[in-house]
């Protein structure tokens, strides 16, 4: 049943004056009323709803206890934590997307180094791919997830403004080869490509990252690109339930995984896809020092009661998982 809204339009120091009145401690009104300006209320709001009150009701229809939040912030609660938990999670979605950024242009190169050996417009030629990617119908579009990919990568190509395309349709026309094809591929397109290659081919490229099985490493791939868009988007990722969950190799198959095998909090957290960008980093950058500031910066969590990195699916001894310690790239090294 739809209500019609009836909230009213509050200024910003009448928004400030409402968290007050529900119990938010702040310290600088001056400051509190900038980041209000600048951030806005219903951004920031995300941020302190950890703080908020819980009561136990009922469900009118499943009749389930539900956990709800109110209004009313907990003892102690200050408008600065959120603050810092803004900072937080803008600071780590813009480590994380270093991370991506490097991982999105390896694989484009792995997949049009491999297919394009066999025929330079591997992407534009169906019987280089998988069956199911280039045959099978889907029954919500009535087309295949080929010809949907291609439309999304021609019209990509169309609305491309980018110099090197331009040159080389006015020098040879068309299409593009594979190699420089990918460099217009987003995450989405690169990740659903993927998925429609030949087995052979996912296997050889999955394999180049320490997988046994091409299905965890297409796994991976949508799972970056779902967090990639949360993230490019300036969205809250440092605590969020992930939608598109990532499968954990099978224990054994990469050591430094075997502890998170099975732990749903994990899959379901940005903690595990920290831990495959940092296997993944390992593989395509031994030498950066990403890793390091990720582990400096989950370390430095803001100190805030009733809040800490065990919301992001963080278990009480990460930091002694191989992924983070000084011997860790020893071992990613060996697998």
């Amino acid at each position: 049943m739809s209500t019609t809204y009836q909230k009213p339009f509050l200024c910003f120091v009448e928004q400030l004056q409402l968290l007050k009145a529900r119990g938010l401690r702040v310290s600088d009104e001056t400051s509190a009323i900038d980041y209000l300006r600048r951030i806005g209320y219903y951004r920031l709001s995300a941020y302190w709803y950890p703080f908020r009150e819980t009561s136990l009701q009922q469900d009118s229809v499943s009749k389930k206890l539900i956990v709800r939040r109110n209004d009313q912030f907990i003892e102690g609660a200050r408008f600065q934590d959120a603050v810092d938990l803004y900072v937080f999670d803008k600071r780590l979605r813009l480590l994380l997307l270093d991370a991506i950024e490097r991982i999105e242009i390896a694989v484009r190169v792995d997949i049009a180094h491999l297919l394009g050996e066999y025929d330079a417009f591997a992407h534009t030629n169906p019987v280089l791919l998988h069956g199911n990617f280039t045959k099978k119908i889907k029954l919500k579009t009535g087309r295949t997830g080929y010809s949907d990919w291609i439309k999304n990568y021609n019209d990509l190509v169309a609305r491309s403004k980018e110099d090197f395309v331009k040159h080389y349709c006015c020098k040879y026309g068309g299409p593009l080869p594979i190699w420089i094809a990918v460099e217009l591929w987003d995450f989405g397109l690169l990740s659903n490509f993927y998925q429609g290659m030949a087995i052979g081919d996912k296997e050889r490229i999955a394999a180049k990252y320490g997988l046994h099985s091409w299905k965890t490493m297409a796994s991976w791939l949508r799972t970056i690109n779902h967090v990639r868009n949360i993230a490019a988007h300036h969205s809250r990722l440092w605590n969020k339930n992930l939608v598109d969950q990532p499968k954990m190799p099978e224990p054994g198959e990469i050591t430094t995984f075997d502890r998170l095998v099975g732990n749903t909090e994990i899959a379901s957290r940005v903690y595990g896809v920290l831990c495959i960008l940092a296997h993944l980093m390992q593989k395509i950058c031994p030498n950066s020092s990403w890793r390091s500031r990720l582990k400096e910066m989950v370390k430095n969590f803001p100190h805030i009661p009733n809040v800490s990195a065990k919301d992001m699916g963080c278990p009480s001894d990460w930091i002694d998982h191989a992924f983070w310690s000084d011997k860790s790239v020893a071992v990613l090294r060996s697998e």
